[in-house]
């Protein structure tokens, strides 16, 4: 194989791993996220339980004192019955007396809805935060032992950057930047072997006269569709 391929071929195998590296990281810290995103959805569900309570208390105190006025209303009506003198006043008074008694039992029918419902709200909130706080117990051990789990692969990943680097250097710098952007948009292969002339790559097959002079491994070949760089590696000889 051409002596700068098998250079990057090197250098690829050492960004795979380093890859794999950050992969592992990524992962660590989406856990983590994931189980911070729960608290703070939890924490959010508490804040609208705790925002309902208190509108519906508000409304409770509304409804109390409408049907504090109502009864004011029944007895000032019910005193003024015994200075009315015609059927026709007493009959008007009763009436009015009817009503108003009718809307505050209304209201306290109302009430009493409003207060089942903080009752049952009161409960779910006082759940939630009780798991908030074992969640959060929960996520303080986690994170102290996702920074241990980052750190100690952050120590493996350095040994990797200075063995990458000093493999780039090996490189000419004008394919150090084609093999860069050619990982960056080929999902991290920028080399990659051609068996029974088809790029392993995307699979597609390379012209036979191209592949004819890669097969002689004397020169450096793109894959006319992807474009990454092509190698040959012979098949091992079987042993009888």
């Amino acid at each position: 194989m051409n002596e700068l391929l098998t250079q990057l071929v090197s250098l690829q195998t050492i960004d795979l791993e380093i890859d794999q590296i950050d992969n592992a990281i990524k992962s660590e810290q989406s856990g983590l996220d994931e189980r911070m995103s729960a608290l703070a959805k939890r924490e959010a569900l508490i804040n609208e339980l705790q925002e309902q309570i208190t509108s519906q208390q508000k409304e409770s105190r509304t409804l109390e004192g409408e049907m504090a006025d109502k009864m004011d209303h029944v007895r000032e009506r019910q005193s003024k019955m015994m200075q009315v003198q015609t059927g026709r006043e007493q009959t008007a008074l009763l009436k009015e007396i009817e009503d108003a008694k009718k809307s505050a039992k209304e209201n306290e029918e109302k009430i009493m809805v409003i207060m089942e419902s903080i009752e049952k709200l009161t409960a779910q909130m006082e759940e939630e935060k009780n798991l908030l706080k074992g969640e959060k117990k929960l996520v303080t051990e986690e994170t102290n032992k996702v920074r241990e789990n980052i750190e100690a692969i952050h120590k493996g990943k350095k040994k990797k950057d200075t063995k990458r680097s000093d493999q780039a250097g090996k490189i000419k710098k004008s394919v150090l930047r084609k093999y860069d952007t050619l990982r960056q948009h080929r999902n991290g292969l920028a080399v990659v072997n051609v068996v029974d002339g088809v790029c392993q790559g995307c699979f597609m097959a390379l012209p036979p006269q191209r592949y004819n002079m890669l097969l002689k491994g004397d020169d450096i070949f793109d894959c006319p569709t992807c474009q990454r760089l092509n190698y040959y590696v012979p098949p091992a000889t079987e042993e009888n």
